[in-house]
């Protein structure tokens, strides 16, 4: 993964509650279990105005010529109920957002976005409210968001923090600790030669 330290980025206003996973990316646009060709069909309901001929919808943010480039995402509470599909990150960071800060998020989305490298931001609703369009700096060392003036501390625990600075996923971080594992091998194998038998030819 790559590793997310800082980002600055207009923040991209999709202010609603309860956006669960099949409006982030409908089940029907899931051509594959892979993580690529998702974008096209991020937010497929509301980006446009027809879906099957994908006629784009101006007034949807992300149609919007501000969005072009932009990286950070910003929507109300409950963001990623619903069905617990990954494919809803991929998609999301395939079409380029790499930050949502939100009211609140779905336990199993943010967890599937910290997996995956997109860094998932909770602050008040009243400080969200201020964001739209603007200019957002994002911090994870400092674990803040700063808005013209306004810093805004987030949450995040200890291990997630360290697999998004470092662009770790979960086999990476564990194999962080392959000399403890190894030293813990050795010794138990001196003391339990048995369980490590050779399998018979």
């Amino acid at each position: 993964m790559t590793p997310f330290t800082t980002l600055t980025s207009r923040a991209i206003p999709l202010l609603r509650d309860n956006v669960d996973t099949d409006a982030v990316i409908p089940s029907r646009e899931m051509k594959s279990t892979g993580r690529t060709g998702l974008a096209d069909g991020l937010f497929a309901p509301w980006r446009y105005s027809d879906v099957a001929a994908r006629l784009a919808d101006p007034a949807f943010p992300l149609n919007q010529s501000e969005a072009k480039g932009q990286r950070i995402l910003l929507a109300g509470a409950n963001f990623g109920c619903g069905s617990s599909r990954e494919h809803a990150v991929w998609a999301l960071m395939e079409w380029g957002i790499t930050c949502v800060i939100a009211q609140s998020f779905a336990p199993i989305f943010a967890a599937n976005a910290l997996r995956n490298g997109l860094l998932p931001v909770a602050l008040p609703a009243e400080v969200i409210a201020a964001m739209p369009w603007a200019e957002v700096h994002v911090d994870l060392p400092a674990q803040t968001v700063t808005c013209g003036a306004s810093v805004h501390p987030f949450d995040i625990a200890p291990e997630p923090k360290l697999m998004l600075l470092e662009g770790l996923d979960a086999i990476d971080l564990t194999l962080k600790s392959r000399p403890a594992i190894d030293a813990w091998t050795r010794e138990d194998r001196a003391a339990r030669p048995w369980v490590y038998l050779e399998k018979l030819a």
